[in-house]
Order: C-alpha cells, then structure tokens, then sequence
C-alpha cells in the first residue's frame, strides 16, 4: 500500500517571513519618519481596452504621507487641467474617463512621482496603448485547383491586432477543420497540406482570428479548394515548407518561451523528430505539439542556445533543417538596492547589482535627478553599481534611483535612505502563542526596529542565560529557532531588543505537541462488483487539538452519493461500482499537522462474454475456432469453456465440447459427422462464468458409418422362455448419418450354432422368444446407418429366463451346540433343479413349546437366509429346555422352491431367569417376611432359590452375609432374631442343575420404634401438630433402579412444606427420577434476588429437608429442582409460599416456673423411663446376622440418622454393587459383636442420651449434634437419663 506523510506546520508559514526578512529591506514603522516608497504601480506595458475606462495606479507609502505628479512622453502632465482626467485622494492613481473621446489620445509614456520632505520616489515609465482588432481587408479568392498528392499551404494573413490575435480554421458550420500529420496548422497561421487527398475539396476553408482584449472574432473570406486526379503526383522523399533552405536562425529571451517549428511535405505524409546536436533537450521545460511539428521550451535558459535539428522522415528517406538559436536577455537583478536606516555618524552601501544579454548599463539618480545633476555631497561616493554613504547627517536623507538598461529592456529600483535616531522597539505583538509538532522546527519572532539596528537577546522561562548555543540559532533579524522541538523546550520565551538608545523586551509561548499519525491504514481491497467495501483508518493525535478527517478519491473529493457513508474512523462503499475503482486517501488534519494513508480499490466482476468468433481450417472431422476475449474486469481470466449446439438433433440445447487456457484465443475442435454446428465461448475468472457469446456461424459435417457400437449390452431373461436382450442407444449425434438402425445377433453359449441376428430402428431392446430356461447366451448389437456400418462388436453373455426351484434340500441334520445355539445341515439343491441362479437358502425355525409344558405353545416363526452355496448354518436366540422345528428352502433370482420335511430338535437345560418378584413384608422390630414368585424362564427344572442378606450400618458398610436354599415348591419364608432400626439387603435367586440364574435385590429396616417415625413438627405459635405426611410405621423396600418404574409426567409428587421455629421450615416430596443432583431453591417473596440454592441427598423415594436461617416474619417461596451436570434444570416441583411467625416477645411468661408445667414435665420424664427400659430389653435379645456389601443408597429419607453439623439428613450412597466397604468383617463363630453395629439409638442423641416426647417420638432429629466417643463400645446396658432427656425438651 502506497503511504505518504504529509506536515503542514505553522513554524511553516514563520519560516517562510523570516527567511524573507533576512533578505528583504529593513521595514520602518509608518509612525517615524522616512522617504516615500512606491508600494503598487501599473505595469510597464499597458495595453487598455477602448471601451473601458484607463486606470493607471500609483500607490505609495511614507512619513509624512507623500503627494504625488505624473510626467506624460518626458513632460510634466497637468492633471488639474484635463477634466477627463481624476487623480485618487491620498493616492497617485489615475482615472482617465474616456466616455465621448478617443483612446488614442492617452497613449503614451507615463510616469508617477511621489515626494515629501525626505526625498522623492518614482515609478517605471508606464505604456499605454490601446488593443486594436482590424478588420481583413477585402481580397477576392479564387478557388485553388490542386492535383492529388502535391503540397498546399492556405495562407490566413490576419491583420495585425494589439495584442495579436488567436487563429483557427473552422468551416461553414463554424466546426474545427480536422488537423493530423498531414494536416497542421503553422505558428503563423498558415494551414499546411503535406499531400492533398480527393477528400480535401471543400469550399469552406475558413480562418477565424480572435482578439482577446475585446474578444472579438474576425472572419477571412472562404478558400474553396478542388483536388485533382487526371495528372496525380507520385510518391517523393520529404521537404520542408517552413522553415525553408538546410537552416535558419532564431532568437529567444531568457525567461520567455522558445517555440521551433518544422513543416514538411511528402508522399507518405513524412514524420518529424527533434533533437539538440551540442546537448540534450530540456526535458522538464520540452514539450512537442502540432504532431511533432513544434518544439516548445518554458523558461528559457542560457544553456538553452545551440543548434536544434528537425528531421522529417518517410519511407523514401529523410530531410533535414538545422534551427541555430541564439539566447539573449533583458536586465534581471541580482540584487536589488535595500533601504537603509542609519543613525547619525553611521555609514552604509547601496547596491544595484544586474545581469543581462547585452550587459546592462546602469544609472543612479538621487530624488529622481541624476546623481551627476544633484547636489555634490562629500558624504557620498557613486561607483559603476555601488553609492557609498559615510559619516551620515541628521537630514540627509534620500531615495536613490537605480536604472539598469540594455536594448531588450530596463530596470529600475526605489532605495530609500533614513537618516535618524530611535530607542528600540518590538513589532511582534507580546504574548504570542507559537504551536509546533514535535521534531519540528520551531520559530519564535522577535521583529524589532531601533537606529542603531537593536541587538537581540532571547531567554527561557525564568533563566538568566542567554540562548546562544544548541539547539537554539538567533537570526539577523532576532527570529529565535529550535531546529528540532521537543516537549521539553515548551514554555514561555523572553526577548529583549537593545541599542545605545534604550532597551525593549516581549514575552511569547512555545507549545510543543504530539504529531498525527494514522494507527490503521487502509488497506488494498478487491470487491466483487455490487458488493461492499470498507476502509478503515484510525488516527491518533494530539488531544489538545481539534481533529478533521476527510476522504479522497483520486485526490479529489468524494462522489456526491449516498452510497459513500464516512464514519468516524472507516469509509464504508455499499453496492460497489466500476466507477468506484481508484485511490482512496483519508487525511487527518489539525491546526497544525496533518496525517494521510491511501489504498486502491480494484471492483472485479464477470468478464465480458468473447467476441468475434471465427472458425478457420476447417476439415471434415475438425475445424479450428478463434476468439477475441472480453473486459476482464480486473480478474484475469482463468478458462475458456466451448460450447457446441446440434441444431440437426437437439436444436436449442448447448452441450459443453472443450476447455482452453485463459490465456488462449484459439481451440482446436474434433467433430462428429452429420451435425449442423454452431459453437460459443464463455470466460470463466475469479468472480464467475461470463454470459455465453454470441454463436458462431453454422458449421456442417457430411454424414459417415457410425464410429461406436451401443454400450451397457445385456442379455436377460424376463420369462422361463424368453431372452431379453437390452442396450442404451446412440445419440443423434454419435448416428454420423441418416437410417440408424441397430443390427442384434445371438447365439446359445456352448453351442454349436450360427448366429441369430434381427436389426431394429428405434428401439433400445429385443425379445428372443422359445429358449430353454436359464442357459447362457452370447449377444452383440451393432449400429448401422445408410453409410455403412459401425465396428464390429464384442459379445457379452446373458442368461435367458429363470423359473422356480423345482426340488428342496435334503439330508437336513440338526447338532445343538448348547441351550441357545444349534447348527443346521443340508445337501444342497443340484443346480438343474435350482433353474436360475442360485441366491442362498432360507431357513425357517420355531418353538413349539417349552419340554416342561406338555402342550404346544407356538411362537412367531423366524427365518435366517444363508447366502451363496451353503450347506450349513447357525440359529442363534434359542430358549433352552425347548422344542424346536424347523425346513429349509432354494431360492433364486425368481423365487423360492418347496419346503424340505419338518424337522425336530429339543435344547437342552439352561440357567434361569431371575424371580419374579421378591417382597418384603410384616416388618417387626427383630423380624421380617420375604415372599417372592418362580422365574417367568424356569429354562430347565427347578432345583431350589438362594437367599443371601446382610446388614448396612451407618456408615455404609456392610456386615456380615447369611446365606439361606430353599427348594423349588416354597415360596415365602420368615426371617427371625433380626436387629432392630437396622437396614438390611438382600439377594434372591433361583437355580438348575446348569447353575443359577439372575440374582434380584430388595432393601428394607426393620422397624425402630412407632415413636421415631411418627415425628411432629413444632410451630411456635400454635404448639404441636401433627406432621402434614405421616409415615407408615411398615419400612419401604427400595428396589434397585433397573427393577423401579417410575411415574409418567412430574418426577415430583406430595410436596408440602411446614415451618419450624422462628427461623426454619422442613419441606417434604418423594422423587422418582434417576438424576442424583437435587437441590432445595428459596428465594424472598417478591425479591428480585438470584435464589438461595443447597444440595440434598438425590435418591429416589421419600425426602424431607429443613431449611434453616430464614427471617422470622419473612414469606420465602421454595422449590425443589433437579439439575444435569451443566447445572440445567431438568426437573422442579411447583413453588410453595411459606410464611415465617414473628418473633417471640421477650415478656413472655417462663414456663419453668409454672406448676401445672412442672407436673406435666414429671409425668413425661417417667413415660421416658419406662420406655428406655423396654428398648434395652428388647436390644438384649437382638439376633447376631452376617452382613454382606452394600449396594445402592435407595434408602428412606425420613429415617435416616441428622448430620453432625447442620442437622440435616445425612447421605446414604453406594455406587458398586459386591464391593465390601471399610469396617466389614464376619467373626468366626458366626456371631455378630455388639460392637461391630453403629447404629444405636445412642448416637442419635446429645452427649450419648437420647431425648424423647412424652408421647416416645424422638425429638433430638432437628437440634441434636452426634458425639461419640471413640473408646467406647455400644455394650454398655446403661439407660439414658431422663433428667437429661427433661433437660433437653425443656
């Protein structure tokens, strides 16, 4: 990308100033004494339009303000006495109305005097002239006769005009006459003809001259022109018209412009080149125009003299003309007298240093007198083009003159010389502000004026060091720069101008800031037409200044479109055209800098369809075609696609034939014969196809014998007796004549036969009728026209028609491998029998009944099919104990053959099912009832079930196992000496003698005590009610999840809540779904906050959860969810509202000091006694069981033991079945230790003493923190207190 950095600095524009102050004449302030000097004058050549007033101006400047007289041709010009004649007040400017009188009588001479008490200044010699336009004398013209090929120059001779005029020629209808090399028209004028052509006769050769001043257009008389052709001239080597003879001379002036012409004649019209014999061209200041015809140099040089040679050249030969020019100037300056101030006793130089061709003389005059004329003063000495002034006076002061002259012009120069004494002052207004760009030069003025020239200093801040070293420079004329700035030269700057007269200081300011840069460029972008394009450009700058970004296409402004949207940092181009293509540019300007970054835009699209499709070398099978390509629109072109269309067989539909290179514009085509051809061409680039050409011309190739046979030849049989015989036919195109017709031959394989042929026309298959079933048979087709016919074909075999099997398999042998697989055998079918061609065998099998069921129980019938020419196969999936039948049958490609006999087999025994069920019943605190069902599959006889349990602490280990048979007629047994509030799980199966079946699973506890289950809640306002789901005192069996069914719909049901206390609530449910992250959400009624959410135990079955924490007086709604791993929720109750009691006054009365509570409280510590009494009783005679690993945590939440910090419902979880967890051990007597189980009622309570109600419920469930002392055992036969549990209630 193309990246330019622009700066536009205001030190700039300072730079500028005070580079010219270093150089321009010291300015003296309008305010102090000082000589006129002439600040505007007319130029020196003035040429007036008549119709217009004449303004001649003279402006000056001085101290005291100066008056003003003219001279007219070297006399005094009184202008008081004219009355056509007005000078301007406080001016010398002249009004000349020349209303009523003649222009002429103001030509002249003119030149302005300005004068006061300190000298005299004069003007140039001003001449006025009047613009002049004649009128073309009148002539008559006869028509010019001319013979065909010779030279003709029409002559215009305008007359002479001020200043001279513009020519051109034009005919009647006032259109320009056409000009080429042939045809040009001369520096002067002259329309020149190299050689005439018949076309050249016309009677409205017409010269037209313009006379800009009065712009006006003067016509010559029409030149009537007839060209000849009964004597035309032959052909010829150049010559030239002008400028004639081998060379010429010329002159120019320096600083004007050099124009060389050459014109000449010939037959071919000859061609002109230029070249400089002593050097090269100017190239920079050249330029040829008039067909080469003129040589035009700018600015003409010194350097620019010598010989230039104009060459005219044809296919005869060649001419030449040496132009020798010669190079002179007017007077220029070298440098320009200054005005000079001096103080008194001071002395001073004026200069008048000129050059020019001729050397220039020069001339000083002194208040415009001649220095020779004026009076002699001894202070000043005159020398060629120096006045020297020493020891000057107070009043001697003067404008000098300075002429210099030679014969091509003069100049002349004002130089004042002020004599006087003043204090120093400064001209630069006091508290600039300079603003540069950092790494910039800056520059600080310090303009002053004083006589002595004041001396400058400059200081910083608060330093009292001069600068005078780096990086500040201190000009001449007191300008401070800093070459390169930076932020830390920022700040404020002292000047202090001082002379013998006094001193004078100014202060100004430096401000330093960050340059523009453009951060993101745009970038080169191609865009598919109709598209959209964006630029982007980000800038970065100084924040202090004010920032504008603007857009460029081509350098100049954007289209006035609304499809051009500039934004703040992009430029965005919608439906993109060609004429959007160009350079965009974005330039970031401030009040000081300005930053810019440009990218082209290149709009692609479709080429353009070919052109000019031409088909050359043509034969009879190809012809070569040819093409012109297409605009590519900036995407080259990557393919040519050719496209044929027959308009003989299949007129209006384009098939593509051939693909060329990009780069190629030619194909070479192959042809088929009898087609009538037109072809077009399409351009494929980047973007897409272009639209098809235009077609060519039609292309027709004679007809022939076909060149191919039919394809995809078959030969199958649809009947028992047939023989279809099928094949795709031949295009129109591929026919290559008229009368196609297809020639089809067969014969019966293997047989000694001749060849059968039929031909057809039209047709894409032929019947043979009568052939024996499924024999092979050799068959071709061959495509034959009026032409002849085509190769001769290969044969292909085909089959003629099948019928079914005639014959099923014999010798069927069936050997059982095992109660679920057998194998089958079988003789296969001869292959006369099979009548076609063999697909496989069928196999069909079922079982008749079980060998435990005397009568049959038929079941669906299954069939296997075994491919190919199997003898054998596998019957997978079968029942043991069964009996099964099976035949088997031929298949071929026309259907199945008959059934073989039936055929028995019996499977033999087998494992069994599972049970069908296993309950669990009459559940006691030491006993329980299993009942369960035989297996839906016995697969065998029964010999009897398994039972194995064990029991499952607290800790989720599991204990000893039990193992239990029992015979095959029971099915139900009582299992007694079980511990009480103990879980215990259980594996149930059944057995033949091959083994045993599938093992089922239950869970279930024995009971602990009424009491424990059937818990109230405690509200604190209204006392004690009974719980909202009472718990049956029979235990739940939990069934493992692959047995469970749970509920259609909601995997929620019986959600009810109730409050607890001042700050809790239990809420209650029963899930039944498989997803184990469940979670209690609350949130505050009408609160916008994200809802409080806690994690439950997820299994399945009854759950309840205290919510603890709540504000009392507070309404919270809550639900329960259950969440996937992604924290989705998959499932949730409906929202309950729950509403909290305020809380308790603290002027309540206290219970403990009540009599009728006191009593109460008795009578409960006693019921409590008794109670714990019998519990240690009946634990006394607790059974010793093995238990076994624990399997799946499908246990009743509602009993299960608190946790021991937050009192809730702790977690019950097995994730692998028959793994024994930590702690598991079998004694070896059998027995169960007291202290191998956890799980007493012991570590339910607070310190090892469980609390209960007076009605026995245990009331520790919500408040009670488990410590259990790791050293004792669970043999102690110690009651728990009942002041402790009176303690605790209370």
């Amino acid at each position: 990308m193309d990246r330019k950095w622009k700066w536009v600095l205001s030190s700039g524009a300072l730079l500028v100033i005070f580079l010219g102050r270093m150089t321009t004449a010291l300015e003296v302030p309008l305010d102090l004494p000082q000589p006129p000097t002439i600040t505007h004058q007319s130029p020196k050549d003035f040429i007036i339009d008549p119709r217009e007033n004449i303004l001649i101006y003279c402006e000056a400047k001085g101290k005291p303000h100066p008056s003003f007289s003219w001279t007219r041709n070297g006399t005094h010009f009184d202008v008081e006495k004219d009355s056509k004649v007005l000078m301007k007040p406080s001016s010398g400017t002249l009004v000349i109305d020349i209303s009523g009188e003649k222009a002429e009588a103001y030509e002249g001479i003119y030149q302005c005097t300005a004068r006061n008490e300190h000298g005299t200044a004069v003007s140039n010699n001003i001449v006025i002239r009047q613009s002049r336009s004649p009128l073309w004398s009148k002539e008559r013209k006869e028509a010019i006769m001319v013979q065909v090929g010779v030279s003709l120059v029409l002559q215009c001779r305008p007359p002479a005009g001020l200043p001279p005029p513009i020519i051109f020629w034009m005919d009647n209808n006032f259109q320009r006459l056409p000009q080429n090399t042939r045809v040009s028209q001369a520096l002067n004028g002259d329309l020149y003809f190299s050689n005439v052509l018949l076309d050249d006769t016309r009677n409205d050769y017409i010269c037209y001259a313009r006379f800009p001043h009065t712009q006006t257009i003067q016509q010559k008389q029409p030149i009537t022109v007839k060209v000849l052709d009964n004597s035309p001239s032959g052909e010829r080597r150049p010559s030239f018209m002008a400028p004639l003879g081998r060379s010429s001379t010329q002159m120019a002036l320096r600083g004007g412009v050099l124009e060389l012409e050459c014109i000449a004649e010939g037959l071919p019209t000859p061609e002109v080149s230029w070249y400089k014999e002593s050097g090269d061209l100017p190239s920079s200041r050249m330029s040829f125009h008039n067909f080469q015809k003129t040589l035009k140099i700018a600015d003409v040089m010194e350097a620019d003299a010598g010989d230039y040679r104009c060459t005219a050249k044809n296919s005869l030969g060649s001419a030449h003309h040496t132009i020798k020019v010669n190079v002179k100037a007017a007077p220029f300056w070298i440098s320009a007298p200054r005005n000079l101030i001096l103080a008194p006793k001071e002395t001073g130089i004026l200069t008048c240093r000129v050059s020019g061709d001729p050397k220039p003389q020069i001339a000083w005059s002194v208040n415009g007198v001649p220095v020779e004329d004026s009076p002699k003063d001894m202070s000043r000495k005159v020398e060629d083009d120096t006045v020297i002034l020493s020891d000057v006076q107070t009043g001697s002061s003067a404008v000098y003159q300075c002429n210099a002259s030679n014969e091509f012009g003069y100049l002349l120069a004002n130089a004042f010389v002020n004599v006087l004494a003043e204090a120093p002052r400064v001209l630069t207004p006091p508290n600039n502000v300079y603003q540069v760009i950092t790494n910039n030069p800056a520059f600080l003025d310090c303009a002053s004026f004083g006589s002595p020239i004041p001396t400058i200093t400059w200081f910083k801040d608060s330093q009292t060091s001069i600068l005078n070293r780096d990086p500040y420079v201190i000009h001449n004329n007191g300008t401070l720069e800093i070459n390169v700035a930076q932020s830390l030269n920022s700040g404020k700057y002292t000047c202090i101008a001082s002379n013998n007269l006094g001193t004078k200081e100014n202060h100004v300011y430096l401000e330093v800031k960050e340059p523009t840069r453009i951060l993101a460029q745009p970038e080169y972008m191609v865009v598919q037409r109709n598209r959209k394009a964006v630029f982007e450009c980000k800038v970065k700058h100084d924040p202090t200044l004010i920032p504008t970004m603007n857009w460029l296409k081509d350098n100049g402004e954007l289209p006035d479109d609304e499809r051009f949207l500039v934004d703040t940092d992009s430029l965005t181009i919608n439906d993109v055209t060609e004429e959007d293509e160009g350079t965009y540019t974005c330039v970031m300007n401030t009040t000081l800098d300005q930053d810019s970054a440009s990218a082209m835009l290149t709009v692609v699209e479709e080429p353009d369809p070919p052109t000019d499709l031409e088909l050359t070398d043509q034969r009879e099978r190809s012809v070569q075609l040819t093409w012109i390509p297409g605009d590519e629109h900036n995407s080259p072109t990557q393919k040519f696609l050719v496209q044929y269309e027959d308009l003989l067989h299949q007129a209006g539909v384009w098939h593509n034939l051939t693909e060329e290179e990009g780069t190629k514009t030619t194909a070479h085509l192959d042809l088929s014969p009898y087609a009538y051809y037109s072809f077009r061409v399409l351009a494929l680039n980047h973007v897409g196809y272009s639209q098809p050409s235009q077609p060519s011309r039609q292309y027709r190739t004679n007809p022939a014998a076909p060149d191919v046979n039919p394809t995809d030849v078959q030969g199958v049989g649809t009947e028992h007796n047939n023989l279809v015989i099928s094949w795709k036919e031949l295009t129109g195109l591929q026919s290559n004549g008229p009368g196609l017709q297809y020639k089809v031959n067969w014969r019966q394989k293997d047989v000694e036969e001749d060849w059968s042929s039929e031909t057809v026309a039209n047709a894409s298959k032929y019947v043979v009728s009568g052939t024996p079933t499924f024999v092979p048979y050799e068959v071709k087709v061959q495509a034959v026209n009026d032409y002849g016919n085509g190769p001769a074909p290969e044969a292909v075999v085909g089959y003629s028609g099948e019928d079914v099997p005639m014959s099923a398999p014999e010798s069927v042998q069936v050997l059982v491998q095992n109660g679920t697989l057998a194998e089958v055998h079988w003789e296969p079918v001869l292959t006369s029998m099979v009548r076609g061609r063999l697909q496989g065998y069928k196999v069909s099998y079922w079982r008749e009944r079980s060998l435990h069921q005397a009568e049959a129980q038929q079941e669906e019938q299954q069939v296997l099919a075994f491919s190919g020419n199997r003898t054998d196969g596998r019957l997978p999936g079968l029942k043991p104990y069964s009996l099964y039948t099976l035949n088997i049958r031929v298949v071929n490609g026309k259907g199945e053959g008959p059934l073989s006999p039936n055929h028995n087999f019996e499977t033999p025994e087998g494992v069994p099912g599972p049970p069908s069920f296993l309950r669990i019943k009459n559940t006691n605190m030491d006993s329980l009832t299993l009942e369960w069902g035989p297996p839906q599959d016995n697969n065998g006889r029964l010999t009897g079930y398994t039972l194995k349990y064990q029991p499952v602490n607290n800790s989720n280990e599991l204990g000893p196992v039990e193992e239990m048979t029992f015979p095959a007629n029971e099915t139900t047994i009582t299992l007694a000496d079980l511990k009480y509030s103990t879980r215990y799980k259980f594996y149930f199966n059944a057995k033949t003698i091959k083994g045993s079946g599938p093992t089922i699973t239950e869970e279930a506890i024995t009971i602990m005590d009424e009491a424990f289950i059937q818990q109230p809640i405690v509200d604190v306002v209204k006392g004690y009610t009974e719980p909202h789901l009472p718990i049956s005192p029979i235990t739940q069996s939990l069934r493992p999840q692959f047995y469970k069914v749970h509920p259609i719909g909601s995997a929620f049901t019986n959600v009810n809540s109730s409050v607890v206390g001042e700050e809790g609530a239990v809420i209650s449910w029963e899930y039944f779904g498989p997803d184990k992250n469940v979670y209690v959400e609350y949130i505050v009624e009408n609160s916008k906050e994200d809802w409080t959410k806690e994690f439950v135990n997820g299994s399945s079955g009854s759950q309840t959860y205290l919510i603890k924490g709540l504000k009392p007086g507070t309404s919270y709604r809550v639900r329960v969810v259950v969440k996937d791993h992604s924290e989705a929720t998959i499932h949730s109750t409906e929202e309950l509202v729950i509403t909290l009691p305020e809380a308790m006054k603290s002027n309540q009365v206290d219970l403990a000091t009540q009599g009728w509570f006191i009593g109460l409280m008795c009578a409960i510590a006693l019921l409590i006694l008794v109670l714990l009494i019998i519990c240690f009783i009946k634990r006394n005679k607790g059974g010793k069981y093995p238990v076994k690993e624990k399997e799946d945590a499908h246990q009743d939440p509602e009993i299960q033991p608190m946790k021991d910090d937050d009192g809730t419902f702790g977690e019950y979880s097995d994730t692998e079945d028959h793994k024994p967890l930590k702690g598991s051990r079998t004694p070896s007597n059998g027995t169960v230790k007291r202290d191998d189980s956890d799980d007493s009622l012991v570590d339910y309570g607070e310190g090892g003493d469980g609390q209960f109600n007076e009605d026995g419920s245990f009331i520790g469930q919500y408040s009670g923190k488990k410590e259990k002392d790791t050293h004792e055992g669970n043999e102690s036969s110690e009651a728990p207190s009942p002041v402790n549990a009176m303690n605790s209630f209370v």
